[in-house]
């Protein structure tokens, strides 16, 4: 799977469903769980946007920070599970 595809569909969402529009101090980079982005019921419908648009199954298991506390770490795990 196409790592850019994968960091446009994720961040499109994040930034859109998220941040609401507001990008400021918005990177690829930024720890969305310590930012306040990113809570417990977000996580699951980031889980269910991941799984929907790219056609992959998580395990709760993988519902971790360090899968999904950045748009990097979201896409290197996509783009792993895709594999």
């Amino acid at each position: 799977m196409d790592n850019i595809w994968v960091r446009s569909k994720v961040r499109t969402y994040i930034i859109d469903n998220l941040l609401l529009g507001v990008t400021d101090d918005f990177d690829d980079n930024t720890p969305l769980m310590e930012a306040g982005i990113l809570d417990s019921t977000a996580a699951m419908e980031v889980v269910a946007f991941l799984e929907s648009t790219f056609g992959i199954s998580i395990e709760d298991d993988d519902i971790i920070p360090e899968n999904l506390n950045s748009v990097d770490h979201i896409c290197e795990f996509v783009v792993r599970l895709s594999s």
